[in-house]
């Protein structure tokens, strides 16, 4: 069990409070131990109004596994206080991580000099203005260094939040609770923050969201950019510039995510043999399976199944 330290202050947003709480907390499957803290305890006010009243303060900090800065006002000098306590937390090991507006903290306790920070891209480049030993993101939803951990503002609060899921315990439970919030199970960090084409209100308009569900349901196939966007009635030119401007990526680098985790759900739920794996999700080999596995992940598709295959196999089988 991990615990999560999640920072409260006054006059904050309840909405970023509420996100890590609901994916750590209230469906977390018993896997976290969540604390709301603040820096001066006691009754706080929100901007919906109405109060909170937290009792942990800052102490919390000195034994936290992960500590999550949901929110922060851009206005407000932080103290030397709760920097201190983050720079603590930081030195002894636990993960930072930065919601939203909570990159302001990040980036004022100096524990992400020298590297990128993700922030909302409307407060982006006051953020940048402030402080020039980071690069920051607005083009992405979310960034992972392991120790810190930034993301954008509200739903990709909610993929950041899974995304860590994912890391401490694997795809299937983060699939299972993102199920239960009624959320996209994976959404990639480097996904744009927003979309600069309308996205058509009418989904089955959407050719786009077409094309990924028909990709999705021939990840153990090969797939070609001039299949893909014949399947949709689109050029390749067009289907390219379209994919780009709704994902932030290239089609083709959205395929390889897709099957990369298509192989880590296959290797946490059943014992198929790591060449089958390789074949169901569209590798080929699985000397290629490893090879993209680690470049994405940084580990082996072997020590994936060891830190988190299921007591119970055969869960999702493999297609045939």
């Amino acid at each position: 069990m991990r615990t999560i330290a999640v920072l409260a202050f006054d006059g904050m947003s309840p909405f970023h409070l509420s996100v890590p709480c609901l994916v750590f907390a209230d469906w977390g499957e018993g896997r976290y131990d969540v604390q709301v803290f603040a820096e001066h305890p006691g009754r706080l006010r929100t901007n919906a109004g109405f109060d909170l009243h937290v009792d942990r303060d800052l102490a919390v900090l000195e034994t936290a596994d992960v500590v999550i800065l949901p929110s922060w006002e851009p206005h407000l000098p932080a103290s030397e206080q709760l920097l201190d306590a983050i720079r603590a937390a930081h030195r002894r090991g636990a993960t930072v991580v930065g919601l939203c507006l909570g990159a302001y903290l990040v980036a004022a306790s100096g524990i992400a000099d020298g590297r990128e920070v993700v922030t909302h891209w409307y407060w982006a480049d006051d953020l940048q203005s402030r402080h020039d030993g980071i690069r920051v993101r607005a083009d992405v939803l979310w960034s992972d260094h392991g120790d810190v951990v930034t993301s954008a503002g509200t739903a990709s609060s909610l993929d950041c939040c899974l995304h860590l899921v994912r890391s401490h315990h694997g795809v299937e439970v983060a699939q299972r609770l993102a199920r239960r919030i009624v959320v996209a199970p994976h959404r990639s960090g480097s996904q744009a923050q927003y979309i600069p084409v309308p996205v058509a209100p009418d989904p089955s308009d959407d050719v786009i969201e077409k094309a990924m569900v028909w990709a999705r349901e021939r990840l153990d196939q090969p797939v070609s950019l001039d299949e893909w966007a014949a399947a949709v009635a689109l050029s390749r030119r067009t289907f390219t510039r379209q994919f780009r401007a709704r994902t932030g990526m290239s089609g083709q680098a959205w395929l390889l995510r897709q099957r990369v985790d298509r192989a880590r759900l296959l290797l946490e739920t059943t014992d198929h043999p790591i060449e089958r794996v390789a074949t169901a999700s569209g590798f080929g080999s699985s000397a290629a399976l490893r090879h993209h596995f680690h470049q994405l992940l940084g580990t082996t598709p072997q020590r994936h199944r060891q830190d988190f295959g299921t007591p119970a196999k055969h869960l999702a089988p493999a297609p045939a």
